[in-house]
């Protein structure tokens, strides 16, 4: 299993865009063969912050997402919105429910 945090920073005019186009982007991760969890989270103290947490069942299902037509739909549409480039950073889950 291997799960992955990704950083956005969205530019403050953009922030409803983003939302938009990472729920998109969540509803049909979650309809991937081996994703297990995808939430699209934002911060309270900072509504322009947004952390992505993604759980695949293997490495070769986390690079498969990398693939799909959503995916390459939510990068190319989402990196307008970046205040900054977005940092993934992969993980492997000790302790997972």
């Amino acid at each position: 299993m291997v799960a992955t945090t990704v950083i956005v920073h969205v530019k403050p005019e953009c922030v409803e865009a983003f939302k938009a186009i990472s729920l998109y982007n969540h509803e049909n991760a979650r309809k991937e063969p081996g994703n297990v969890r995808f939430d699209v989270l934002q911060s309270n103290d900072d509504p322009t912050y947004f952390t992505l947490y993604e759980v695949y069942a293997s490495p070769e299902a986390a690079k498969a997402h990398k693939e799909t037509e959503h995916y390459k739909k939510w990068r190319a549409e989402v990196e307008p919105y970046m205040a900054c480039p977005r940092q993934g950073i992969a993980h492997t889950p000790l302790a997972f429910d």
